[in-house]
């Protein structure tokens, strides 16, 4: 469990050190999982597979939006994690603090689960019971919504390539294009473009 959290505290750190948003969505991804796996080690098994399955879906979710819709497609161009440093440092520190210090002095609850009860069963459906048709509507259009962006984003598109004749973005103003290139430089295929500029 010690490993567990060493782990979940390192790699939530790394979500603020690497440079691009699709490393640190899988770095946040990997630290929930490892707070989720803490849970099933605390007998908490429905909170922590929860944890590790919304988690996982979520941050998934969230690289594929990252590379689908900004200009700074799975971070090509080095970005900044961190903005605001010294606020942000402050609100860690304190939130760390405040967390450290409620559990430490705070007195856990002593009262005794009956040994017939359905815990799991219980907690699902108090979490889950007024809300499933909202949950299952939103997991159906989340899925859609994934495989329409891995389709929309494939290199092979329904008429052939779709980085022929296309320049990704420089590293720098004015630098050389970066990532894979088409090829012959993508200038042999301008022939082909004066139709579709209507």
């Amino acid at each position: 469990m010690a490993l567990l959290a060493l782990f979940a505290v390192w790699t939530g750190w790394r979500v603020f050190r690497v440079d691009s948003m699709v490393r640190a969505s899988f770095s946040l991804m990997l630290s929930f999982i490892a707070v989720g796996a803490i849970g099933v080690l605390l007998s908490a098994p429905y909170i922590g597979v929860a944890t590790v399955f919304m988690m996982a879906v979520e941050m998934m979710v969230m690289a594929i939006f990252m590379v689908m819709f900004m200009m700074n497609p799975a971070g090509l161009n080095p970005m900044v994690m961190v903005h605001q440093h010294r606020l942000s440092i402050g609100a860690g520190v304190v939130a760390a603090l405040s967390l450290g210090a409620a559990v430490l002095f705070s007195r856990p609850p002593d009262d005794a689960v009956r040994a017939e009860a359905d815990v799991v069963a219980e907690l699902g459906h108090e979490l889950l019971g007024p809300s499933m048709l909202i949950f299952e509507t939103a997991g159906v259009t989340l899925l859609a919504t994934m495989v329409g962006a891995v389709i929309l984003s494939s290199r092979q598109g329904r008429f052939g390539a779709a980085d022929e004749g296309s320049r990704p973005p420089g590293l720098s103003d004015g630098g050389a294009p970066a990532g894979r290139q088409p090829e012959g430089g993508g200038g042999h295929h301008h022939h082909h473009h004066h139709g579709g500029h209507g």
